[in-house]
């Protein structure tokens, strides 16, 4: 913990002095020497003078440094059956020659573009192609359904939109540009240029004056960088928003830039010329960062996977992706994890495969119950980090940093708070909680760098939804506590934190005690409406295949479970077999869809979500075991 300590302090005490340093470390056309400031709404803000440009520090740097015939990208798709491989030098190319192209057609630094895409490597090219002429991009998940991304196109006001002809999920082709034709139907915006990706003619002939080839744009004359202050926003990433109307996270070019090559450095322990694979993908997050802008940034190896973790063609894929490719550093989400347990429990198909590369396995974008960790972490018998952060900041705020020092992770933790980041327990009235008391977990202004400066053409939304509650901290919007050891325990959005009979507790220690069943493979708690106690929570269970317990004899087992480990003030009554679990693509389970199904309130269907079949399917099931007041006789 010394060496932790150290570097920690540092990055709290003495924030300028230690950022000033890390920004050092990337190179700059105008070096920085306003380091932390504020502007007239007294927003934070990083290296504000500052000039810089990511794609130029994601390829040409590197091809300058020796890295020019190093493989960049490499494109593994089990669901069209092809594995292609580009250098820095071609991706350099492609990328150069694509700003090229969309300059030719109007688009220059501050415009917009909108990114409709598959996992695809054009995907990659038109995002860094964007990044180089200084245009702003916005990823939007290929498949979201046409009304929400005509959402998007009115709040980004793109210049242009770039898709492709179909994307694949597992077998089933979708054609995209019946969607994106909808979407501008119906959007107020009409973008003046529309770039169509052709994957084997899916689609009608374009007609060459809005809608154009997206090769076409490959044939203009290669484009430079262009100098961007480093408080220019890179990209906007829309999450869902309480309101219904999504909220554009916006993330900046410098300090981004230096978050990225410090975490990749400090965080994740990835060094150049290794191959990282951030089993995600570039509508999300995680694809920005970990797919994308910061393994090219450090000169790693990059995959970009276009398949699932089951199915395609079936559980062992992320390790055969793993043996062939040689990866040396992974990161995925645990809903993966449990979904490959769900499948292959005895990790059979794991064992047949040569995992000797790997040294590190990530985990995050939701909590990890310590069946699923301990599970993956015996079969592995590598490290096992899970860790914690959110659209909003870009990189970790929680974890262990296993550049500086392999300290031991904790089951149920996501680890220790990473540098830049004070991590504090509140209570609803702002008062600092002890160790061991749970609360909502605020980190103190200012943010470090990366993290999001304001929300697109929506400062009052800014500040409304993360700095007011608890003034001079940021809100992450999730419940908590630390331990004595100082490590961090994430128990859920804060709204999964119920109150039964005026006692607060937190759905996620059930879950983690459900999960521990050995016959189960996942499962949700949610509190719902309850007439006497106000609230009380039920659990929604996945079994692990081959498992057929009695139903009722399951949910006595863990009821059983809940009382003697959290007691009968919990009123656990009630555990129901579903065959899956409503989730966003990400792999978030929507418990409060599930809870306002139960309650009978009107619910949105969320844009993210993976299959909204699911949601009838949990219907029926409430509606069979009448859980709920909706179903009350």
């Amino acid at each position: 913990m010394e060496k932790y300590n150290a570097i920690y302090q540092d990055s709290i005490l003495n924030k300028e002095s230690f950022w000033a340093a890390q920004a050092a470390r990337i190179r700059w056309y105008k070096q920085p020497s306003v380091i932390l400031s504020q502007n007239e709404k007294g927003f934070y803000r990083w290296f504000a003078d500052g000039e810089i440009n990511m794609a130029a520090l994601c390829l040409d740097h590197q091809v300058e440094s020796g890295r020019g015939d190093q493989t960049a990208l490499i494109y593994d798709s089990p669901v069209s059956k092809t594995v292609k491989r580009y250098t820095y030098r071609e991706l350099l190319e492609l990328v150069s020659r694509f700003a090229g192209g969309l300059q030719q057609r109007g688009v220059t630094k501050g415009d917009t573009v909108v990114i409709y895409m598959p996992m695809i490597p054009q995907a990659v090219i038109a995002m860094l192609a964007c990044a180089r002429i200084g245009a702003i991009h916005s990823v939007v998940f290929g498949g979201f359904a046409p009304h929400e991304l005509a959402m998007r196109i009115d709040d980004a006001h793109p210049k242009a939109v770039i898709s492709a002809s179909f994307g694949i999920e597992f077998d089933k082709i979708i054609p995209y540009k019946p969607l994106v034709d909808k979407a501008i139907g119906e959007a107020t915006h009409k973008p003046p240029l529309h770039i169509f990706y052709e994957r084997n003619g899916m689609y009608d002939q374009l007609d060459g004056v809005t809608e154009i080839e997206f090769d076409l744009l490959l044939q203009a004359e290669p484009a430079g960088p262009v100098p961007v202050l480093s408080t220019d926003p890179l990209y906007i990433l829309y999450t869902s928003g309480t309101t219904g109307k999504p909220k554009g996270i916006i993330r900046d070019h410098g300090g981004y830039a230096t978050a990225l090559k410090f975490s990749m450095d400090q965080f994740y322990d990835a060094r150049p010329g290794d191959v990282y694979w951030a089993a995600s993908d570039v509508g999300w997050v995680v694809g920005h960062s970990y797919i994308v802008y910061g393994p090219l940034l450090q000169g790693c190896t990059t995959v970009l996977y276009e398949g699932k973790p089951i199915r395609t063609p079936d559980a062992g894929a992320f390790w055969r992706v793993v043996s062939e490719h040689r990866v040396n550093v992974m990161f995925t989400a645990p809903t993966a994890i449990r979904a490959i347990k769900k499948e292959d429990h005895e990790g059979s198909l794991l064992k047949r495969y040569d995992l000797s590369s790997l040294r590190t396995l990530f985990l995050a974008g939701e909590r990890c119950d310590p069946p699923t960790w301990n599970w993956i972490r015996e079969l592995l018998q590598k490290p096992v980090i899970d860790h914690w952060w959110q659209t909003e900041t870009g990189w970790p705020m929680v974890g262990i940093m296993m550049g500086v020092a392999h300290q031991e992770p904790k089951a149920g933790s996501a680890g220790l708070p990473v540098c830049g980041y004070e991590i504090h327990i509140l209570s609803d009235e702002g008062v600092e909680l002890g160790k061991g008391k749970e609360g909502y977990i605020a980190a103190k202004l200012p943010l470090p760098p990366g993290c999001l400066p304001t929300l697109w053409n929506n400062d009052d939304r800014f500040i409304a939804g993360y700095l007011q509650h608890f003034p001079g901290y940021y809100q992450t919007g999730d419940g908590g506590y630390l331990d004595e050891d100082g490590y961090c325990y994430i128990m859920g959005r804060v709204d999964d934190v119920i109150n039964v009979s005026g006692h607060r507790l937190s759905t996620g220690e059930m879950e983690e005690l459900v999960a521990s069943h050995p016959a189960v493979a996942e499962c949700a708690v949610m509190g719902i409406a309850d007439e006497l106690r106000g609230q009380r929570p039920i659990a929604l269970v996945v079994l692990k295949d081959g498992q057929h317990p009695d139903e009722e004899v399951l949910e006595e087992e863990l009821v059983n479970l809940i009382r003697e480990k959290i007691g009968a003030v919990a009123f656990f009554r009630n555990a129901a077999l579903v065959k899956r679990l409503p989730k966003t693509r990400s792999g978030k389970i929507l418990r409060k869809t599930i809870r306002q199904i139960a309650d009978g309130e009107t619910y949105t269907v969320p844009s993210t979500i993976d299959d909204p079949k699911i949601l009838e399917e949990i219907r029926e099931t409430l509606e069979e075991r009448r859980l709920g007041l909706a179903f009350r006789m």
